[in-house]
């Protein structure tokens, strides 16, 4: 059966058990009373910070979706995976936990997320704070936040250059001099043919005295393991020697083990000052290989190596606020340090270089005996960043009203990558790097400046105009060395070093690469907002966002240069039936100029293009109706028409029909852009009754689903990676609360749909994919499916 007619048929059951939920929901007043809690039908009010001051979600002229605090325990929401799932104008791409590519209404090209390559098109921040490094966020865990925002569209006036496609906020509940609060979690869960795992939580909020007080949070997560390594021999062409992975064997390997913490400390030195510094502390330990091997069965790898990674950091922040006269001035400011150190297996690549080209035969220990040619990473990424912004805002009471700041961000990659072949002869390693094939040792520095405004009118009563700009400057640098010694190429690495030699980077045997790229430009915005009445806001918006430019490491290869989205959004905000129900939606066309492509490309070197101009069509909608006490219904949905405008040239910057000599089409005009589906949608159910002794009980059941996507950009390249397949997941759970304690039980995927989300592989696809290779299916490449279906069991208790 075709994953295709899996995916339909999954949907129809899912379907049919959300009629059967509704129609037993709507049955269920009879056979029970409901909850003090659900005494008030309607919709509930969601106050968000999504233009930087407070607002009812209703009342901004924004495309915004938002998950309150229960709204995220309601769905099982741990982590990044599993709130960006009911996001729906959100598609992501993810190897492992911290490698997540987020993409917002289908600006996609597949980027690769290489440390030498683009920044995001999405920004993530925690409360005031980015927690987007260079190569993509952090995996922060999900426990006691207010609100998770999506703000759809370019969001470049007020979040700048990491916000070009979108912005995720995410907004922790803040310390309360009001009472002390306490409440602690577990949970327990297994994966279906995996491993187990489980959750440790807790908070606390200690009010030290009136003016001050204390919140601490913090998180054990186990995630279980669910991807086999299988054994397997590999022997290799043009010497013969064959391996096998005996050491590495292993069941549901790929665990992953989350430990951290936060403390904010809330200080009211007056009525109108306060100041709120905090910290957040994460750890992971991160096990086996996360993806499913194209030539094997389900849920299974063979590799070669040992294959493990960490992922530490920390944030430090501090945010002031207070008024001046009538003014509220904002600083937000912080660092964050990250390092990434993991180790894994890149047997794969010297496989398929050895089959094709024989590089096998030239892999020699001192002696000039060939050894195992295969390679494994050793990767020592360290990275940090400084941001500091400052804003002043007008009393929003005014009719002229308002906001100005500005803004400047250092972020800092010490990137070091090693390709280590065991035994290798010394004059064939890079020097001063033991059995080192290839050393890429940079620095990479990405520095932001901008100076923001936006200004609103109220023309009537009924009627608001908003215009906004942003001055921006961006100023990166990438400087060190990469490459083979001169003892293996005579053509790269070692050979290309600058003379005189001079070593700028430590730990570098020279420098080959010192390059730099800056622009000053501006951002602009207009609005137009109609509140009909008080339950009905019409808009109409023009946005821009941009992402830096950077530098390509390949000699002969220019920089590339900043890609731009004009967005042209109509959207309505509208409540009816007294609260009852609520639909918003928005229409929009957006035109991305400039395209930044990542590929692969020889030696497994990523080289990033400008592809052309593209157009993106689309619409989105959310719809919640609360119909009778306890029950709710929402569903959500987005339909996006993505294509290139103009030809995707394989030297870009000459004829636009790529017909110059020695030039081609790689993708032609029409061509729809690949990762992000047409559709996404999801649909869900809650009822909650009185069980009696002040207990609430609960059902809910809730699907998603993701449309097919195209593998590729590239006409060629799609041909060999092949698509993927639309695919639905369905959750239910059921449980019961009071006061102080709650209990549930949930299963996720129930099933068990295997969805792919990401193909990858580990050299160029026309090497890595090779028909004539390892195996008959063409190559390997490896795919990443979403959890498998996961039983759980959950238990909390409030002090």
């Amino acid at each position: 059966m075709s994953q295709r007619v899996q995916a339909q048929l999954q949907g129809r059951r899912a379907l049919l058990l959300i009629g059967t939920a509704i129609a037993a929901a709507w049955a269920a007043p009879t056979l029970g009373q409901t909850t003090a809690a659900a005494e008030e039908t309607g919709v509930a009010e969601i106050i968000v910070t999504a233009t930087k001051s407070a607002q009812n979600l209703q009342d901004v002229p924004i495309s915004i979706q938002a998950l309150g605090t229960e709204k995220l325990e309601q769905l099982q929401v741990r982590a990044f995976n599993d709130y960006v799932k009911f996001l729906p104008s959100v598609s992501y791409q993810t190897n492992g936990p911290g490698t997540a590519r987020i993409f917002f209404r289908g600006v996609s090209t597949g980027e690769n997320a290489n440390h030498s390559t683009s920044q995001p098109t999405v920004g993530i921040y925690l409360d005031e704070m980015p927690v987007t490094t260079i190569t993509g966020p952090v995996d922060l865990h999900v426990y006691d936040m207010a609100r998770v925002e999506a703000l759809a569209g370019p969001q470049g006036t007020l979040y700048g250059a990491a916000s070009m496609a979108g912005t995720i906020r995410m907004i922790t509940n803040k310390p309360d001099t009001s009472g002390f609060a306490a409440r602690f979690d577990v949970e327990g869960n297994k994966i279906d043919s995996g491993g187990f795992g489980g959750v440790i939580e807790g908070m606390v909020n200690v009010p030290i005295n009136d003016k001050i007080a204390l919140r601490v949070v913090g998180w054990y997560d186990r995630a279980a393991g669910y991807i086999d390594n299988i054994f397997n021999t590999r022997r290799y062409p043009s010497s013969g020697v064959t391996i096998d992975n005996r050491p590495f064997v292993k069941d549901n390997y790929n665990t992953v083990d989350t430990l951290g913490g936060r403390a904010a400390l809330g200080i009211e030195l007056d009525d109108d000052w306060t100041i709120t510094p905090a910290i957040q502390v994460q750890q992971q330990r991160i096990n086996g290989f996360f993806g499913q091997q194209s030539n094997l069965g389900s849920r299974q790898v063979s590799h070669y190596a040992p294959e493990n990674a960490k992922d530490d950091w920390y944030q430090a922040s501090l945010t002031v606020e207070g008024k001046i006269g009538n003014w509220d001035l904002t600083y937000a400011g912080g660092y964050m340090k990250r390092s990434t150190p993991a180790d894994s297996d890149y047997s794969d690549y010297s496989y398929f270089y050895d089959a094709l080209f024989g590089s096998g035969a030239y892999i020699t220990d001192n002696a000039g005996n060939v050894i195992n040619p295969s390679q494994r990473v050793l990767s020592r990424g360290k990275f940090n960043r400084q941001s500091h912004e400052l804003r002043i805002s007008s009393p929003q009471s005014e009719r002229l009203r308002a906001i100005a700041g500005l803004f400047y961000q250092r972020q800092t990659h010490n990137i070091e990558e090693n390709y280590v072949i065991t035994n290798l002869a010394d004059d064939l390693a890079v020097p001063g790097h033991p059995d080192n094939i290839w050393l890429t040792k940079q620095k990479r520095i990405d520095r932001d400046y901008a100076a923001f405004a936006e200004v609103s009118f109220d023309v009537t009563d009924a009627v608001t105009l908003t215009g906004g700009a942003r001055l921006y400057r961006y100023d990166n640098t990438l400087v060190g060395f990469f490459g083979f010694g001169a003892g293996f190429s005579s053509g790269t690495g070692e050979a290309r070093c600058f003379t005189p030699r001079v070593v700028i980077v430590p730990g570098s045997p020279c420098t080959n690469l010192n390059a730099q790229t800056a622009r000053t430009d501006v951002l602009f915005k207009a609005n137009a907002t109609w509140k009909v009445t008080d339950d009905h806001l019409l808009y109409a918006t023009f946005s821009q966002g941009f992402r830096p430019g950077g530098i390509n490491r390949r000699g002969g290869l220019n920089p590339f240069r900043a890609d731009t989205l004009d967005n042209f959004e109509f959207g309505f905000k509208t409540s009816w039936l007294d609260n009852m129900l609520r639909i918003n939606g928005a229409i929009y066309q957006q035109n991305w100029r400039d395209i930044q492509f990542s590929a692969l490309g020889l030696n497994g070197l990523t080289i990033v293009t400008n592809a052309g101009n593209a157009r993106i069509r689309g619409f989105e909608y959310d719809i919640q109706l609360v119909p009778t006490k306890g029950l709710t219904l929402a569903t959500g949905g987005s339909f996006n028409d993505s294509k290139l405008v103009t030809n995707f040239c394989a030297t870009p910057g000459l004829s636009a029909t790529c017909t110059d000599a020695g030039n081609s089409v790689l993708a032609p005009i029409g061509t729809r852009l690949p990762i992000t589906p047409r559709f996404k949608a999801n649909a869900l159910v809650r009822y909650e009754f009185d069980a009696g002794k002040d207990m609430t009980a609960h059902v809910q059941a809730a699907y998603v689903y993701e449309g097919a996507r195209t593998g590729d950009l590239r006409t060629a390249i799609r041909a060999i990676t092949g698509d993927f397949a639309a695919y639905g997941t369905f959750d239910v759970s059921t449980g019961v609360r009071n006061d102080k304690w709650s209990a549930e039980f949930y299963v996720t995927n129930l099933f068990d749909s295997g969805g792919i989300t990401q193909r990858s592989v580990q050299c160029s696809e026309t090497v890595c994919g090779d028909p004539d290779g390892e195996t008959a299916s063409g190559g390997i490449f490896y795919n990443y499916i979403i959890r498998p279906r996961t039983f759980g069991l959950k238990f909390g208790y409030s002090f």
